[in-house]
């Protein structure tokens, strides 16, 4: 024991910072985040099917069902999961570890590069451990809500190109600092950025309000009544509202967003009226908003905003008005989205014959491909750089959303027959998947062809454990038809 060497690393200055600003109650400033992520947990896990809910963030998450439910419910994607009530620690371990794998599969949208989860273990999650669950929380929150929807904002994307990070710091149980862990969200520096200068340039300018944080700056509720104001004007009095109290102007804007414009309400007044309240939760909070105001608005004095916002220039009126006229036309494809989403989980959840199922799924179908012409075109990137407007990715995500529990619905039915149909039901979508699996291409084209001979190999394997004996010319045949295309793709890659 005594010659063991230590392998802890040094704490990083963002390390330090984060310790020194739980000093003063982390325990307090822990509870905090707990509440305001689960409510943003369960805000989303509505939307499964069934619906699930969250009580204790710590004990809830150990077995990772709950975990990989909300990660489907916002990537739109069916992920394997070991469910039953009698899952046994190396289950729980098992789903755990399917959603980190996964969360480490995607990528940055600022960063381009994979999402690095450092010190985050599925063993921690497993036991529960506070501060490695809130800073997994933390980066979903971080990925699916607010990287994806500031990085969308034309004007802000020049932040993209800033190297600053900042660390994601997970603060370990009270009473053991020599253990605390770092961390690391390296897109945070940039999302926490172009969220700030989001709520600088819509509303805080305005008013002449000061916004330097996401912590002492809401404290008064003055910002989040002016982000109020900036999407439904009628609904604030800035004059009246910098006349009261802390707590009464936290109160009526959190009343008002969650009553008037459908914003989860994940805060309380007394989160807020603190010393130094939780950057993190406001964050989570505040970035709510941007899908109810995507762009900001526009200064009519002309040039006061030019420097965060960059609106089409007033000497065409034609760009204006097809301006509007896409937004109007994204808004209302958007509502007609979520009520097919909200129309789709009552027909799934209703009883009846399998035919009546079918049925049901025909109809639902046929809805979703006269909307999808329209949904392509409106999808299509509309900056230089391939990137969708705020408008559009909201819209995408409802749509891969309903794309994606269509798709399982219709497994589902399929695997629901009778006899063998079943069988070959699952099998036609298994092998369906497998085809539609991206195909990566190297630089070193002697990689790309080990890649394409292994995709091969596993498409074999696909169609072979399900086909009888018999069917093997018609195997070869369609094989050989997948060597020709993955061919083209190499031959026209190196071109």
């Amino acid at each position: 024991m005594g010659g063991r060497r230590s392998t802890r690393r040094e704490p990083t200055h963002a390390q330090r910072e984060h310790a020194n600003s739980m000093q003063q109650d982390p325990n307090e400033q822990e509870a905090v985040q707990k509440r305001t992520f689960t409510k943003w947990i369960n805000s989303h896990l509505a939307k499964h099917k069934p619906p699930l809910e969250v009580n204790d963030l710590f004990e809830d998450i150990k077995d990772g069902v709950k975990l990989l439910a909300l990660l489907e419910v916002l990537s739109g994607q069916r992920l394997p999961c070991e469910q039953g009530r009698q899952l046994k620690r190396i289950h729980w371990v098992s789903n755990i570890g399917t959603a980190l794998k996964f969360l480490e599969g995607r990528k940055s949208v600022y960063r381009g590069s994979p999402i690095k989860l450092v010190n985050i273990h599925a063993t921690d999650i497993a036991d529960g451990r506070p501060s490695i669950v809130l800073g997994l929380m933390w980066t979903i929150i971080l990925y699916f809500q607010i990287e994806e929807l500031t990085s969308n904002l034309p004007a802000l994307q020049a932040l993209s190109n800033s190297n600053s990070s900042v660390d994601s710091t997970a603060s370990c149980e009270t009473g053991s600092p020599p253990m605390k862990r770092k961390v690391v969200t390296k897109f945070q520096g940039n999302a926490k950025k172009a969220l700030l200068r989001w709520v600088q340039c819509t509303a805080a300018k305005e008013f002449g309000i000061e916004v330097k944080d996401f912590g002492p700056s809401w404290r008064d509720g003055v910002a989040f009544q002016a982000v109020v104001h900036a999407i439904r004007p009628d609904l604030v009095d800035m004059e009246v509202v910098r006349r009261r109290k802390n707590r009464e102007n936290l109160e009526e804007a959190f009343s008002l967003a969650e009553n008037e414009l459908g914003i989860p309400r994940l805060l309380d007044p007394e989160d807020v009226d603190v010393d130094k309240p939780d950057e993190k939760s406001i964050m989570t909070y505040v970035a709510q908003f941007l899908k109810h105001y995507p762009n900001p608005k526009q200064s009519e004095g002309g040039g006061q905003q030019d420097e965060c916002f960059h609106p089409p220039p007033p000497s065409l009126p034609s760009f204006h008005s097809a301006f509007r006229e896409e937004r109007k036309m994204l808004r209302e494809l958007k509502v007609f989205v979520d009520q097919l989403e909200r129309d789709l989980l009552r027909a799934q959840a209703t009883e009846g014959s399998l035919t009546d199922k079918y049925q049901g799924f025909k109809n639902f179908h046929v809805q979703y491909e006269m909307k999808k012409k329209q949904t392509d075109q409106l999808l299509q990137p509309v900056h230089k750089e391939g990137k969708l407007s705020v408008d559009q990715a909201v819209v995408k995500q409802a749509w891969d959303r309903v794309s994606a529990r269509l798709l399982d619905w219709h497994i589902h039915l399929d695997k629901s027959l009778p006899g063998p149909l079943g069988v070959v039901g699952a099998w036609l979508h298994r092998a369906e998947l497998a085809l539609r699996e991206d195909i990566p291409l190297q630089h070193v084209h002697e990689e790309t062809a080990n890649v394409l001979h292994r995709k091969l190999e596993q498409h074999k394997t696909v169609i072979l454990s399900f086909l009888p004996p018999y069917s093997q010319l018609r195997i070869n045949t369609l094989l050989y038809h997948l060597c020709i295309c993955f061919y083209a793709l190499f031959c026209f890659d190196r071109l």
